[in-house]
């Protein structure tokens, strides 16, 4: 179905388009720089475009018929390239201007040339991208999306006021995100009730962390799912929703605090071929703090989120859409 655009959105297929139009702007925006390599942020913004143009996609979906080169796992592709070499970019600047300065000389050596190491396999992270964007399917991806914008095409939902469908779309993954197990980690149940200790120690959170790391990790991943589809509608929900998406942005930092630490970890390890508690003993010592500290944080918003009310409050909030104007659309926040 194709229909005009609409300079006073007022449904599901009109905010679709602005969404669309506003995260695929902004993707094109960085793509000269980011084959440059001139500056880091570039790239950073490029992969939040492509994130949160993905995320419209999808969280748009019933209301969109949109071309095969313009499908969601063709943006996934894309935006996981652009994602490996944003992480080496984070990875390399928190070794080199966090905890290289703190280390003790000898430390400072073995973690130089480990960051020699990851320059080379950044390099060929970069080439990975710089090819990525040049050749296909990317420009066949880019010209779908201009050739949809010129001539938008619709599913039948799209005639839906955006109010009447907004609770639908965003209750079943707000739903999966509060069913994750994740949640009891470290918790004591018995009997239906909830007991989150207190005074847990530095040993016992690495254990934890040891044991169900990947049950927090991919909490960590639906906070995101459920943020990035939130800041879609912000434009449509009181104070009350915003504060919520907060939280839901503490969560994602919080817990993506510890599994950074992890995957820091990790890297130094495989390039040491070592334990990096043998060679770099002070910095493995500052990243089991980190994590301990960080997982003082996430127990505050655990114990928040394990009481029914608030989460039946959360659930009410998003059940209640308010009137709106038009605004620059379907963004929020920057990572």
């Amino acid at each position: 179905m194709t229909k005009t655009k609409n300079s006073d959105p007022k449904t599901f297929g009109d905010w679709a388009y602005l969404a669309l139009q506003k995260h695929f702007q902004k993707t094109n925006k960085h793509e000269s720089d980011v084959l440059k390599d001139k500056d880091p942020e570039a790239l950073h913004q490029m992969r939040v475009g492509m994130r949160r143009l993905r995320t419209a996609v999808t969280g748009f979906a019933p209301a969109l018929e949109l071309p095969k080169a313009a499908q969601e796992n063709k943006i996934a592709k894309v935006a996981r390239r652009l994602g490996e070499l944003r992480d080496l970019d984070v990875l390399q600047d928190a070794l080199k201007n966090h905890y290289l300065p703190a280390l003790p000389t000898q430390e400072q050596g073995t973690l130089k040339k480990v960051l020699s190491t990851l320059e080379k396999q950044r390099q060929k992270s970069l080439e990975q991208v710089q090819s990525t964007l040049k050749e296909q399917p990317y420009p066949k991806l880019k010209r779908a999306f201009k050739d949809w914008l010129e001539e938008p095409n619709y599913g039948e939902l799209a005639e839906i006021s955006i109010y009447e469908i907004l609770p639908d779309l965003l209750l079943p993954s707000v739903s999966k995100f509060f069913l994750s197990p994740a949640w009891l980690v470290g918790v004591k149940l018995e009997a239906g009730e909830i007991e989150i200790p207190r005074g847990i120690n530095s040993d016992s959170v690495v254990q934890l962390l040891n044991t169900h790391g990947d049950l927090v990790h991919d909490l960590r991943k639906q906070a995101k799912r459920v943020r990035y589809q939130m800041e879609l509608f912000t434009d449509f929900y009181s104070s009350a929703y915003q504060d919520y998406l907060n939280d839901i942005k503490e969560i994602q930092r919080i817990l993506g605090d510890i599994q950074d630490s992890f995957v820091l970890a990790g890297f130094l390890a495989d390039a040491l071929n070592s334990e990096i508690t043998v060679q770099l003993p002070t910095l493995a010592a500052q990243l089991t703090e980190a994590r301990y500290q960080a997982w003082q944080e996430w127990q505050r918003l655990q114990q928040r989120y394990l009481n029914p009310q608030v989460r039946k409050d959360f659930h009410l909030a998003v059940l209640q859409p308010v009137s709106t104007t038009v605004s620059d659309t379907s963004g929020g926040v920057e990572e």
